[in-house]
């Protein structure tokens, strides 16, 4: 699920949904020890565990919001990411929250970096209360010129893997265009 990302050559690594850090060790593994991996996670009780089970000098643990990516990595010095792993459930989220989310990515990500997002419920959206088709992929397509999809079965359950590259966004804007 990490193979399409440029993690050998990775300087700055965002995870976001880090929960309790299946992934965050697997990027642990494969980024350079000169790396950083930033990892989001709202829920305060993973973001402790998190921390405490994990003590790697390269990983920063950011109790907030993905809406937050900008102002969380401005402390550092970050002008841009190169790789973005994301599991969060876009299909439950509001169109500004998710708007947001993919502009931050968008903005951040490297000319030559890749954001994958991982879908578990592929074609499922909460809606007013209401589940609803959602198609991830047209979402997808709005913020980024590159965008494969590609099933894993071996993942438990099967993963839906979204491969993103060259945002629509460039650096110097800073900002995505509407929907």
């Amino acid at each position: 699920m990490l193979g399409p990302l440029p993690l050998s050559s990775a300087r700055v690594v965002v995870e976001l949904g880090s929960g309790t850090g299946v992934m965050t060790q697997a990027l642990l593994r494969r980024i350079p020890f000169n790396a950083t991996l930033f990892a989001f996670e709202i829920n305060p009780r993973f973001s402790r565990y998190l921390r405490s089970a994990v003590s790697d000098p390269r990983l920063i643990v950011l109790n907030a919001s993905a809406e937050t990516l900008r102002q969380g990595l401005s402390g550092s010095g970050c002008k841009h990411v190169d790789a973005v792993v994301s599991s969060l459930a876009l299909g439950f989220m509001s169109d500004p929250q998710r708007r947001a989310i993919l502009g931050e990515i968008s903005s951040l990500l490297h000319k030559d970096g890749a954001f994958t997002q991982y879908q578990y419920l592929h074609g499922l959206e909460l809606r007013d209360g209401q589940l609803s088709r959602f198609d991830v992929a047209k979402l997808l397509h709005r913020h980024f010129r590159s965008v494969q999809r590609k099933i894993i079965w071996r993942n438990l359950p099967p993963a839906f893997v979204f491969v993103c590259r060259k945002p629509w966004c460039s650096e110097r804007l800073m900002a995505c265009p509407t929907e």
